[in-house]
């Protein structure tokens, strides 16, 4: 272009309609090539820039402009720390749709590229929001607004000539509070106390007043009591409500279809304190390789009434809490352990589905029935695995042949529609607390997975979607277990880690069942199998109840509910409420109801009982650990913060954490980019996936917590190269 025919320089107001109309932040180079503009004449169009910014008319980030837009202040309160140690808030108020939204908070970087520090849980903060997916927000930190102390906290009392200090459960809250000679309460060290925390401001330590003793420390019988107190689980019931559950009495025949003659069982864990659900199969005699299937449900609608007390407690609770030890139930006992307990030889109300399945696994027809049942045997998924393996049990072989037999036989049609649905296949271990007859902590072990588990797994979803269909094809109400897709950002960000750690760099970003299970793939059989399926987990949306459907993503299945379990899931007693008014079933119908407003309830006392759940867990999993304190671990790297390692050790899925000021061989930095942490001397680097060992330094229960220690390497071995992934190899050699 001749300098006669070129165009003039633009003013400001030009240069930001060229960068309005960009539908992509775009770099100076970009700007300067579109106008033509060259050389010395650079310096006047970068000043322009840095005026239109500094106005507020753009935005610049990472070397690229784009058009400022003008976001309201939302102020939100931090109250989680995620599994990547970032912060999780919610609105304080909030006048959008549906529930209140997670919003993972983003600090500006500082002069070295690390977080602005400061911030913890509990803290209230004003950030700007922008979506990252249909649940969820990212908030960008503007200020801190305050500091929030608990009104009353939990912990470990340890005494001084002076008074003492409590030292907090909830590894959260990392300050001690002090505690005067007069405010003990009769406590002494190693106590577990519950303290009340007086507002205002406090020089030094915040103070707390000891309320009450709760036992010792250490004993693990307050493992779950911890977890209880922490995400204040009630744990009470009314007198009326308890009232109630003892003068239910079983309802007549009237009405109801009689299934007292079909043999239904009951297939639960050795531990499990209630039975709810029960299945029966036989072969289809109109289908050649068809099956015909019965699921039925424990009537709990005809007995907790809308509005009466009993209602009122199971919505508070939304749902039963289940600790190694015992169990928090949403129904009183009278209830979830004797009418609602679908015991064998005796008869019990329930709610049913009749199933026609063919041989490929898909439900030609369904009927919801209301009757009465009479269960024939209380089955244990060990027991029934190894019956049909052909073991030596109790169980005589016509039982297992004419029982047993036809429920495999419709699982294994079940299972290839699953397969051809292509859910996500996330296969994550369980652990499991075992107790000795004294109820005294003897071990943790993995929990053993069966074919009988996936059995009932694969009727029970059956069932589901035999209910969430027929609600909505009478156009009744719903209360949806939904689950969104997960956010391209996360799917994107799951494949730069798995990189990082030894796979093939992905070609497309496949947000789909079968993108996930590609990743879950290329893990199988490898020793970093359980990392990859907890790292596609966290990438996953959380799933939650909606009246609103948009479908469940796990499961790839478009319409879905929970139905098999109203004596620990409130939402499966408004489903149960929903079909006995669709199919005019008789009492206990569904009344006026705003389910989004409940959906929004349940959803929060679920997470709530599963981070009750959690830490009682890891309290178990930190007093077992303890006793192999002297021993050495070559644990593997599950993540990696500027702080330190989480590093999984054991056989349990117990996980310790290793500070980097622990490491002392060389010295440590954190590279934020591909999360890892490089050593300045020897460059040698930790990263998810890779094996470490370890000793473990300090156990503290009641956190949950374990301190490790860092044993180092050979020099040789630590000059040895991170071999990439390739078939048939381990990616940490």
């Amino acid at each position: 272009m001749t300098e006669k025919n070129k165009p003039p320089f633009p003013t400001k107001a030009q240069l930001l309609d060229f960068i309005e109309a960009q539908q992509r932040p775009i770099s100076k180079r970009d700007i300067a090539r579109a106008f033509h503009i060259k050389g010395s004449e650079r310096i006047p169009m970068k000043a322009m820039l840095k005026d239109l910014v500094s106005e507020g008319a753009l935005t610049h980030e990472d070397g690229s402009y784009h058009k400022h837009i003008k976001q309201e202040l939302t102020l939100v309160e931090i109250y989680d720390v995620d599994d990547h140690g970032e912060f999780v808030a919610k609105p304080i108020k909030w006048e959008g749709k549906g529930q209140k939204p997670e919003i993972y908070i983003f600090a500006p970087k500082g002069p070295h590229g690390r977080k602005v520090a400061g911030l913890s849980v509990g803290d209230r903060a004003l950030v700007t929001l922008q979506r990252i997916d249909r649940g969820s927000f990212e908030g960008r930190l503007v200020r801190k607004v305050e500091k929030r102390i608990e009104e009353q906290i939990i912990g470990e009392f340890f005494a001084t000539k002076l008074g003492g200090w409590v030292e907090p459960t909830d590894r959260r809250l990392p300050v001690r509070f002090s505690v005067h000679m007069n405010d003990m309460g009769g406590a002494v060290t190693g106590d577990l106390v519950v303290a009340d925390v007086p507002r205002g401001d406090h020089m030094g330590l915040p103070q707390a007043i000891i309320k009450k003793i709760l036992g010792r420390a250490n004993d693990p019988k307050m493992f779950s009591v911890i977890g209880e107190i922490e995400q204040n689980l009630p744990n009470h019931f009314s007198p009326e409500a308890i009232e109630l559950a003892e003068k239910a009495k079983l309802p007549g025949l009237k009405n109801r279809e009689d299934l007292r003659n079909i043999p239904l069982v009951t297939i639960d864990g050795a531990d499990a304190r209630d039975f709810d659900d029960a299945v029966w199969a036989a072969p289809d005699p109109n289908e050649e390789g068809g099956w015909q299937a019965i699921v039925a449900i424990a009537d709990v609608a005809y007995y907790v009434r809308p509005h009466d007390a009993l209602d009122k407690t199971a919505i508070e609770r939304g749902n039963s809490v289940y600790f190694p030890d015992r169990c928090i139930p949403m129904l009183p006992e009278a209830l979830s352990n004797e009418m609602c307990s679908l015991k064998p030889d005796v008869e019990r109300a329930c709610v049913a589905v009749k199933m026609t399945i063919d041989a490929k696994g898909y439900v030609r027809k369904y009927k919801f029935v209301r009757g009465l049942m009479r269960s024939v045997a209380r089955l244990t998924y060990t027991q029934v695995q190894e019956a049909v393996d052909g073991k030596e049990t109790h169980l005589k072989p016509e039982f297992i042949k004419e029982i047993l037999k036809p429920l495999y036989g419709v699982y294994k049609s079940l299972k290839k529609e699953r397969d051809h649905r292509c859910t996500v296949d996330l296969d994550l271990p369980e652990s499991q607390v075992i107790f000795d007859d004294k109820g005294h902590l003897e071990k943790v072990v993995p929990r053993e997975r069966y074919d009988s588990h996936r059995l009932i797994e694969e009727l029970m979803i059956a069932a589901n979607v035999c209910a969430a269909k027929a609600l909505e094809g009478r156009q009744k109400p719903c209360m949806y277990r939904i689950h969104d897709r997960p956010d391209p950002a996360k799917v994107a960000s799951l494949g730069q880690v798995l990189q990082s750690i030894g796979y093939p760099k992905l070609k497309t970003l496949d947000i789909s069942q079968h993108g996930m299970n590609k990743m879950l793939g290329q893990a199988k059989g490898h020793e970093d199998e359980d990392l990859v399926n907890m790292l596609v987990l966290r990438t996953m949306a959380q799933a939650c109840y909606s009246p609103n459907n948009v479908g469940h993503f796990g499961l790839n299945l478009a319409k879905y509910c929970h139905f098999t379990s109203p004596i620990r899931r409130y939402s499966d007693i408004l489903v149960h409420r929903s079909l006995i008014s669709a199919f005019d079933l008789g009492e206990g119908g569904l009344e006026p109801l705003d389910f989004e407003e409940v959906g929004v309830a349940i959803s929060a006392t679920e997470r709530r009982a599963m981070l009750a759940e959690r830490g009682t867990m890891d309290r178990f999993m930190a007093a077992y650990m303890e006793k192999e304190q002297a021993g050495e671990f070559v644990g593997k790297i599950v993540s990696v913060t500027k702080f330190g390692l989480f590093i999984k050790i054991g056989d349990v899925g117990a996980t310790g954490y290793l500070p980097i000021r622990a490491m002392t061989d060389d010295y440590y930095t954190y590279n934020e980019r591909t999360q890892e942490m490089v050593g300045r001397r020897t460059r040698q680097s930790f990263r998810m996936g890779r094996k470490i060992k370890v000793g473990i330094k300090h156990v503290r229960t009641i956190t949950g917590s374990i301190e490790l220690t860092y044993i180092p390497e050979k020099e040789s071995q630590k000059k040895s190269k991170i071999v990439k992934h390739k078939k048939g190899s381990n990616l940490n050699k």
